[in-house]
């Protein structure tokens, strides 16, 4: 009778431990489920995100297609948009992930101990980095600074050229403390222009010649900035 009973009662400590166990082992098995449904879904969006990119560079943002961006990635329309609707919604992903590593480039060539520095170092130290940025992200160019861009990303590229005017105008500022606000907005512009038609030399050549431009650009920066600013640092 008493055997009959603790058959019948609950289960052994090692029974409910094992029931126990394997509930855990099911509830940590659904967990990594989702974790590698999400690691697999960020892969799929950064190939995305890679063909999007070599199509817009190849054929501009209004020539490429969903279907053509698809196609570079590898994967059928129907894969592309589970993860974007439309083209447009692929355009504003790239161009944060862009905006995102531009404004670390952009805090690496504009640090303030740069100021002390002889005006061909600080060429160097401010160019390098946003050369070396717009070389390795061509569709920068396309999304942010190019003509066919999303009128949102357009906005937001004021907004980047404001603030490096903004930069760039504080630095002059420093080497120019007696010059007319207009004289050093004028002398702003004209870096800009410099540097934009430079750039565009630049990426347009590979190898020896890049970096014959490259060292172009900082001539003609340097000669026209030399006679306002000195060859010392601030």
């Amino acid at each position: 009778m008493q055997e009959a009973k603790r058959s019948g009662g609950a289960p052994a400590a090692g029974e409910g431990a094992g029931a126990g166990a394997g509930a855990a082992d099911g509830a940590d098995a659904g967990t990594e489920k989702p974790r590698r449904r999400q690691a697999r879904g960020e892969r799929r969006i950064a190939q995305l995100l890679d063909a999007a990119a070599n199509v817009f560079c190849t054929t501009g943002y209004t020539a490429a297609s969903t279907n053509s961006i698809a196609r570079e990635a590898g994967v059928s329309p129907g894969t592309l948009y589970q993860f974007f609707p439309n083209k447009e919604a692929i355009a504003v992903e790239l161009g944060d992930q862009l905006l995102r590593r531009w404004r670390e480039t952009y805090g690496q060539a504009f640090l303030p101990a740069h100021l002390n520095l002889p005006l061909d170092e600080l060429l160097d130290a401010v160019l390098d980095p946003l050369i070396e940025f717009n070389q390795a992200n061509p569709a920068f160019a396309v999304l942010i600074q190019g003509s066919e861009i999303p009128g949102h990303e357009t906005l937001r590229h004021e907004k980047l050229h404001g603030g490096l005017m903004e930069r760039t105008e504080e630095i002059l500022a420093g080497y120019l403390p007696d010059a007319p606000p207009a004289d050093i907005t004028r002398t702003a512009n004209t870096i800009f222009a410099v540097f934009k038609a430079g750039l565009g030399l630049i990426l347009t050549h590979e190898g020896a010649e890049r970096d014959a431009y490259t060292k172009e650009l900082k001539t003609v920066l340097h000669r026209y900035l030399s006679p306002l600013v000195g060859e010392a640092g601030c």
